[in-house]
């Protein structure tokens, strides 16, 4: 079946439609890692040395990732690490490999100088079906693709998709500022549907709260927005700017700034930020090499109030939540982060001499992406471009610098691309 909407700028195929998983097979099982095979392709047994890193991405739940190649792409377990699935083809390499949890569904979008999959398709593989169930085809450039269990999202370099999973049906069309980094981000708790995607001016993040058909509009920064993540429930949201200096954590209900923080003072290209899943900590890589952790302050308002059903509900709770009654959602200061001794002198010395300044580091090779992902136990989880993978954990009261707990090359590849 072949569905074309002129007013979506795309074209969508499916032999039977999509339908979430009613089986979910597990990456680390045999079966979904000996039995499927891609119709109509070719495997190619590619030494690593040979295969070039195109991309690395978590899952929604920080326990798997996923490596697009050049020759296909390949998905690892977090802990303990191991490679647990891999597709190398002859027909080349994605530059997107998007995960579902750990079901068998995958987005992928083709990438690399050979690949014959083209940058403006995307495929929906169902590996317990062995076969490309779904193509989305549009008229320009994929950036992203977000999946939830019941959204797909697609992001365009100015237009984001959404689809409901089920029937493939468009639900949202959003115009966005210049996107060329694909920046999107999901909520992935079942009770809460939370988009967050650059808005139509400079330095802002636009809130889409599906569930409470809400629109909200942070003016995060002055200059352009690099990088943003939200709680796994939507409620908070942090970012930062192409300079790359300060992160800010905001509610997403009522847009208000919670807590800043200061990376450091020389600009620097933010590569990845994320939260912990209790909102206690927030750590962030950049091109400077340092994988810098932060103490937050925030306190995560309970998810129940947020209900899907229940637009009334969700007002209430975006009432409760306004700048009014924002104190409840900051923790007393307990002083984990350190600031300067001269913060005494705010407001006559520069800004960064009161800032709060990070509880814990961990330093890698500069100009190499890495992505982190807190893992369990005061751990945190570090994954390179250059195919390295690192495990390191902090002191939960003093901080300091991070002790390196396990390192792994999981690709052998020179090609370092940025």
């Amino acid at each position: 079946m072949t569905v074309n909407s002129s007013h979506m700028n795309s074209t969508i195929s499916t032999s039977r439609g999509i339908l979430p998983p009613t089986r979910v097979v597990s990456y680390e099982s045999p079966e979904a890692g000996s039995s499927a095979s891609f119709s109509q392709l070719e495997p190619d047994m590619n030494k690593d040395d040979e295969t070039e890193l195109l991309s690395v991405s978590w899952n929604q739940d920080y326990g798997c990732f996923a490596a697009g190649t050049s020759s296909g792409f390949r998905i690892y377990n977090c802990d303990p690490f191991k490679e647990t699935f891999r597709r190398d083809l002859k027909s080349g390499g994605f530059k997107i490999v998007e995960m579902l949890f750990r079901c068998n569904i995958l987005a992928l979008v083709g990438g690399g100088a050979n690949s014959q999959y083209p940058p403006n398709k995307v495929m929906i593989w169902d590996d317990h079906q062995s076969r490309c169930i779904s193509e989305f085809s549009f008229r320009s450039e994929v950036r992203a693709v977000k999946l939830r269990r019941d959204r797909l999202v697609v992001v365009l370099e100015h237009k984001i998709y959404v689809y409901n999973f089920t029937d493939l049906k468009l639900l949202h069309q959003i115009e966005t500022l210049a996107n060329p980094r694909g920046l999107c981000c999901l909520s992935h708790h079942l009770n809460t549907s939370v988009l967050a995607c650059p808005g139509l001016q400079r330095g802002q993040v636009r809130i889409e709260h599906f569930g409470l058909n809400m629109t909200k509009f942070i003016n995060a920064h002055d200059s352009h927005i690099a990088c943003f993540t939200l709680t796994m429930d939507g409620l908070l949201l942090a970012t930062a700017s192409n300079k790359g200096t300060l992160i800010r954590i905001f509610n997403t209900m009522d847009g208000t700034r919670l807590q800043e923080v200061r990376r450091g003072v020389e600009k620097a290209e933010i590569y990845s930020i994320v939260l912990s899943s209790n909102a206690q900590w927030l750590a962030a890589s950049s091109d400077k090499g340092t994988v810098h952790i932060f103490s937050l302050r925030v306190r995560v308002v309970g998810e129940d109030a947020y209900d899907n059903s229940s637009a009334a509900h969700g007002q209430a709770l975006f009432h409760q939540n306004s700048s009014t009654s924002v104190d409840a959602l900051i923790s007393p200061n307990t002083g984990a982060n350190p600031s300067s001794s001269l913060s005494f002198m705010r407001g006559v010395l520069p800004k960064y001499f009161s800032s709060e300044w990070s509880f814990a580091q961990f330093h890698l090779p500069e100009n190499t992406r890495f992505i982190v992902a807190f893992g369990s136990q005061n751990t945190v989880i570090i994954v390179g471009m250059d195919g390295s993978f690192y495990r390191c954990s902090f002191d939960p009261v003093q901080g300091g610098e991070m002790v390196q707990r396990e390192y792994v090359r999981f690709l052998k590849t020179d090609i370092r691309p940025r």
